[in-house]
């Protein structure tokens, strides 16, 4: 349903430092796509870089206190934070020592920057593959206060810009045109230009900062919890409209968001069940089940043409579900949801002729492959650039790399594994 857009005017605005520069992303944003495409291991996704500040000695800048150091995560460090960039290619960490930015296929460091006075980093976002990134501290030791949101330029090697706020930074999301700043009750969106606030939106306790925007879309859509339990928000900035949600019984545990922004998977601190929607019309397109107990879901994430849907919760186990959403024919989707939730059995169940005498399980979709994850990390997934493979990042420095059969419906096949906190050889 539509309801009275909640995103107010400014009110009052957060505290920013009063020097700011345009962000230097003009020659980045104009590269060929095919130039972009991916980042060579030990290189730089920054603009004009000295490579002997990446692979030389240690070179500490005066300004910003920051080790430009190949190797800075030797000595055991701790991750805070893993987050994969904007198209997936690449993946960033905060640490108690500072971060660091890898590619992801080939595997490889791409540059790692440790604070000289061993500052933790939280919450980490890339722009992208650019030199531009945002953070908040973290940690007993925080480089910077967890109020505050800093925006680094690495081509610079220091902070360029901040953003002060009254209760500690939740989450950051960027794309090319804004900022998105999450605290525990209330969203801010500024222009990424001159970071002019556009607009707030007050939620419902928030405390794990839900949130996601679309990334390929030319007018921004915004996804978060609404005011109420289990209810989520989309807002469609190019018609200013915000369509409500109503997800979940149970309170919002996960949700992602196609690339393009018109469709949405959410999941409940129940973790049994998916439930896709089309985030125009609001309406449900399927629902899939991940298992019968409770769980915890850690991500969810649809890959590029939105025919999978990977899970990772803490039993640690990744699930791939098939999606049956047809893109170009939404009434036959409408058609095949109802406002309880239920998705109807398929033609070919072996429970279809028994339908509604049996608990509802028996007729759920179940996933078409599964990985199961050693210990007791937390961990995130997203699809890879070749087809049925996924990547999958923990906490604890794992990277796998994994290929599923969708037809056979078996266990995935590990092509390979990485620990990107552990030292590793220096570089000559």
């Amino acid at each position: 349903m539509d309801t009275p857009s909640p995103f107010s005017p400014p009110f009052p605005l957060p505290n920013t430092s009063s020097k700011f520069h345009s962000l230097n992303l003009q020659c980045y944003l104009e590269q060929p796509e095919a130039q972009q495409h991916r980042l060579q291991p030990q290189q730089a996704a920054v603009e004009q870089v000295n490579d002997e500040s990446l692979h030389g000695s240690s070179i500490k800048n005066p300004e910003s206190g920051v080790d430009s150091n190949h190797v800075f995560v030797n000595h055991s460090a701790t991750a805070y934070h893993v987050t994969f960039n904007q198209d997936y290619g690449c993946f960033a960490i905060g640490t108690d020592r500072g971060f660091g930015v890898y590619n992801c296929v080939p595997f490889g460091e791409s540059f790692c920057r440790n604070f000289e006075n061993i500052g933790g980093i939280g919450i980490i976002e890339m722009l992208f593959r650019s030199n531009i990134l945002a953070f908040v501290g973290h940690g007993d030791h925080p480089q910077y206060p967890r109020n505050k949101v800093m925006i680094w330029d690495d081509q610079q090697s220091r902070c360029i810009h901040e953003l002060c706020f009254r209760s500690e930074v939740r989450r950051i999301r960027l794309r090319k045109d804004c900022l998105v700043v999450v605290l525990e009750h209330k969203i801010f969106v500024y222009n990424f230009s001159n970071l002019e606030l556009l607009f707030q939106i007050e939620t419902t306790t928030n405390p794990n900062g839900l949130c996601e925007v679309s990334q390929t879309a030319d007018q921004l859509v915004l996804v978060c919890p609404g005011l109420q339990k289990g209810q989520v928000w989309v807002k469609h900035n190019a018609s200013k409209s915000t369509k409500s949600i109503l997800a979940h019984d149970s309170v919002l545990a996960c949700f992602a968001l196609t690339r393009e922004g018109n469709l949405l998977a959410t999941a409940s601190t129940k973790g049994t069940l998916i439930r896709i929607f089309n985030t125009l019309e609001g309406t449900l397109l399927q629902e899939v089940r991940r298992g019968l107990d409770r769980a915890e879901i850690y991500s969810l994430s649809f890959s590029p043409t939105a025919q999978w849907l990977a899970v990772s919760s803490d039993k640690g186990t990744v699930h791939v579900f098939s999606l049956k959403v047809n893109l170009g024919n939404r009434s036959t989707d409408k058609s095949n949801c109802s406002s309880n939730f239920r998705v109807p059995v398929a033609a070919s169940s072996s429970f279809s002729f028994i339908r509604g005498a049996l608990p509802k399980y028996f007729s759920s979709e179940w996933s078409v492959a599964q990985f199961r994850l050693p210990g007791v990390s937390q961990y995130i997934v997203t699809f890879g650039n070749e087809n049925n493979t996924l990547i999958i990042l923990g906490w604890d420095g794992s990277f796998f790399r994994c290929k599923f059969d969708p037809a056979s419906g078996k266990e995935m096949t590990q092509l390979e594994y990485h620990n990107f906190l552990e030292p590793e050889e220096p570089c000559n």
